[in-house]
């Protein structure tokens, strides 16, 4: 796929953004507030489930992936490092634009600069990797060696973060400035809990993002075969004292000095897929941000359906509607090693020249929308 088809394609699955969502079909618009402000935001109506105890995380949010609505929130755009939940970004930039079979031939250029104390995978200078193993490696492992290497096959490294800054904004993530792909600590590098949930939303609509970000073990090429590798994100495999969590599909967790333990989780039941972005928590709990997550999650599930949204992240206005309801794609993967398909499947395409962005889950904004009218410790890998 060339550059520039790459692009279209990553843009169509981008589809979140601080604007208003397109009007409905009989010319009225709909309008919902984008989340703002700090501290705490929830549910007030009598009868609404009280938010779990004992949240240390200095910002956090929990969005229905499917309509855009956040649920509630915690000083959700206070910036922040990400660690590697910035590797969601990373991947929406780049996945699209390289088949998982293309085989790469490191080179020691390819892994300059990896940042001492970085989580790896293990990539070796002159062995050849498949792309789909590299993505592995980065998903499974947060290998920032394998970042590298992908990095490099994208034009170089400071490349590849203007790629990811511009995707930003494309996505109305207003607070993130990216300075390393590989979320590796670097003076400036920030995000928040708003903008990585619009980046793990963006990604799950893309088939092979979906499949990565959900595969609990996998092979990696090693010397004299291959060697079996673990995803480190707790809640998925049920690892290090905690119980994979009922429905988790992914996505990113994350760990460096600054940042401290970072967590976007999604998991979808009875039909409704949660994101949960949790930063740095402040207890001092062993896998606390794994519990803050799975709680925030449980409280999601009971609260979805029922609650009054707290804000929305908004869809990109799109030239028209993709043709039914977008939503994130369903990851089923329960053996060891998701197979590789085609390169970047996006959910949505994109018009001659990009000019309109087609918006993630409008088509399931629109239909709820007609509908409402008719009825009146440590996480694994270190960036």
């Amino acid at each position: 796929m060339s550059r520039k088809a790459g692009a279209v394609a990553l843009i169509a699955v981008a589809g979140v953004s601080l604007t208003s969502i397109p009007a409905a079909a009989n010319g009225a618009t709909a309008r919902q507030p984008a989340v703002t402000g700090a501290g705490v935001q929830a549910p007030t109506a009598p009868g609404s489930a009280r938010l779990p105890s004992g949240l240390s995380a200095l910002s956090w949010m929990v969005a229905d992936a499917d309509t855009g609505s956040v649920l509630a929130a915690k000083s959700p755009h206070r910036k922040l490092a990400p660690a590697s939940t910035l590797k969601t970004l990373f991947a929406v930039t780049v996945l699209p634009k390289f088949s998982a079979g293309t085989v790469r031939r490191v080179s020691s250029a390819d892994l300059a600069g990896i940042g001492a104390g970085s989580s790896v995978v293990g990539v070796q200078q002159g062995r050849r990797y498949t792309v789909g193993d590299l993505w592995r490696g980065v998903f499974l492992r947060s290998g920032n060696d394998a970042v590298h290497v992908l990095a490099a096959m994208n034009g170089g490294w400071r490349t590849t973060a203007e790629e990811m800054q511009e995707n930003a904004r494309k996505l109305g993530a207003r607070d993130t400035t990216v300075k390393s792909p590989d979320g590796y600590d670097a003076p400036g590098q920030v995000s928040s809990a708003h903008d990585l949930t619009v980046f793990a939303r963006a990604g799950l609509a893309n088939e092979d993002f979906a499949r990565y970000c959900a595969t609990p073990r996998a092979t990696f090429p090693a010397a004299g075969g291959t060697t079996q590798i673990e995803n480190t994100n707790r809640l998925l495999v049920g690892s290090h004292g905690m119980s994979r969590y009922p429905g988790l599909i992914g996505v990113k967790n994350g760990y460096t000095s600054k940042a401290g333990n970072t967590l976007i989780a999604a998991a979808r039941r009875n039909g409704r897929t949660l994101l949960v972005t949790v930063l740095n928590p402040q207890s001092k709990e062993y896998n606390a941000v794994y519990k803050e997550a799975g709680a925030l999650l449980d409280w999601g599930f009971r609260t979805a359906g029922t609650a009054q949204p707290v804000g929305t992240l908004h869809a990109v206005r799109a030239a028209h509607d993709g043709g039914g309801p977008m939503r994130p794609v369903a990851a089923d993967v329960t053996g060891t090693e998701a197979r590789d398909g085609s390169p970047g499947r996006a959910t949505l395409a994109l018009g001659a020249g990009g000019a309109g962005l087609a918006a993630l889950g409008l088509g399931a904004l629109l239909t709820r929308l007609r509908q409402a009218r008719a009825r009146g410790g440590r996480s694994g890998g270190t960036a």
